[in-house]
């Protein structure tokens, strides 16, 4: 089988600035990213199986195996292309797994899946051409909890669902598998048949609660002293949880990251850091990003309303009807020290936040940003800036991710 989950252009604005930079499989929410969570399901291969379906800009990036080697037999027959923006579960795996040639699969009038042996491209898969040319070969969600699945519609629904899909990552991550076990004497572990310790993890004098829900630490992970987490949380690969922290529930610390503080409700993906004490709640902050020392969110207003927050594809401000609703930060962005950000901030790619006060709500991408004033970031600088944080990891900033860089500077500005 070969699965192609395809991004919709509404759906992809809708999630701007975090999929300025990648295609909406590529989100993690939860442990895993949404394609490596299909990827688990089925049993098939994230390299060689699992493809995207994404805008032009992207694509070259996140080019399907067969585009990359055209000498692999690729099984034009066996396909099925799935919207990225829904995660699997194992209800939705089997109603899937039962569409024949032509069938589709929909959950009100948005299509999940779509199984044909045509070569589609993006943008064409959408309701109203699917809906019109197969009006008989529709299998149709009811409101079923046990079928209905996690569906991203905007950045909030990443933190919004992350405790729920951290929940159902363990399960599958963990299936048939044994925990390292914790040798420190000094790590306190309460409930520890829900905490999971892949190899060549580190934890010294920690404290470990998943009596509310699951705790997952990844390979060559660490948890240094004195720190506490509290379940569901996930802390993927080589990332570091830093002296004294506080991590609460529902938060998942993505690759290689560094953290400190208070988080609660978030999620952070890969190379990001936050070292330092201050708070991050209900938040989801991209890759390469960094949060000065004693930066804090706030994620919940004084009068207790829905936060709003600005949306790409309507370009206005939007009600996400959530009382708790923090910080989203596209990637490569960073924030200065003691930067206050207000409830509901969305933060473009590449943009640099720092000085006193509160900055505005909407910090567009590659902005020098000071407070409520900006200036465009130059490009070159901005690449500079890029190239000298990845090779602190000993990462090269690609070609193709510096033009990824520069088409997206040039619809912004």
């Amino acid at each position: 089988m070969h699965l192609i989950l395809f991004d919709t252009p509404k759906s992809r604005t809708n999630l701007f600035p975090l999929t300025l930079t990648r295609p909406i499989a590529d989100l993690r929410v939860g442990i895993l990213t949404i394609a490596e969570k299909w990827s688990e399901y089925l049993g098939i291969s994230l390299d060689t199986q699992v493809h995207y379906l994404t805008d032009d800009y992207l694509q070259v990036k996140y080019a399907s195996f067969e585009i990359k080697n055209p000498h692999y037999p690729f099984l034009i027959e066996e396909k099925i292309y799935i919207n990225a923006a829904f995660c699997p579960n194992k209800e939705l795996l089997r109603l899937i797994l039962s569409l024949k040639e032509g069938h589709y699969l929909k959950n009100k009038d948005t299509i999940i899946a779509y199984c044909t042996s045509q070569n589609l491209s993006f943008g064409e898969i959408t309701e109203h051409s699917i809906l019109n040319k197969n009006l008989d070969n529709s299998l149709e969600i009811v409101q079923n909890t046990d079928i209905t699945p996690t569906h991203i519609c905007y950045s909030h629904d990443i933190f919004g669902n992350n405790g729920a899909e951290i929940a159902l990552d363990f399960a599958v991550i963990t299936k048939n598998r044994k925990s390292q076990p914790i040798l420190d004497p000094h790590t306190i572990v309460y409930n520890p048949e829900n905490v999971f310790i892949e190899k060549g993890a580190d934890l010294k004098a920690c404290v470990l609660n998943a009596e509310k829900g699951f705790i997952y630490i990844g390979g060559n992970a660490q948890v240094q002293e004195m720190s506490v987490i509290q379940g569901n949380f996930a802390l993927c690969e080589g990332a570091v949880v830093s002296i004294g922290s506080k991590m609460k529930g529902d938060t998942t610390i993505g690759p290689y990251c560094k953290v400190g503080g208070e988080i609660s409700n978030s999620v952070i993906w890969g190379y990001s850091n936050k070292g330092h004490e201050g708070f991050l709640g209900n938040s989801v902050v991209g890759q390469w990003c960094n949060l000065g020392a004693d930066t804090n969110t706030s994620n919940l207003k004084n009068n207790y309303s829905t936060v709003k927050i600005w949306n790409y594809e309507q370009k206005t401000y939007i009600d996400t009807n959530k009382i708790f609703c923090g910080l989203t930060m596209g990637d490569h962005s960073k924030a200065g020290i003691n930067t206050m950000f207000n409830t509901g901030t969305v933060v473009g790619v590449s943009a640099n936040v720092f000085g006193g006060g509160f900055p505005s709500k909407f910090v567009p991408s590659f902005a020098w940003s000071e407070g409520a004033n900006f200036v465009t970031f130059d490009f070159q600088k901005a690449l500079d800036v890029a190239q000298k944080v990845m090779q602190r990891r000993n990462i090269q900033l690609s070609e193709t991710e510096k033009n990824i860089l520069e088409h997206i500077f040039s619809i912004t500005n």
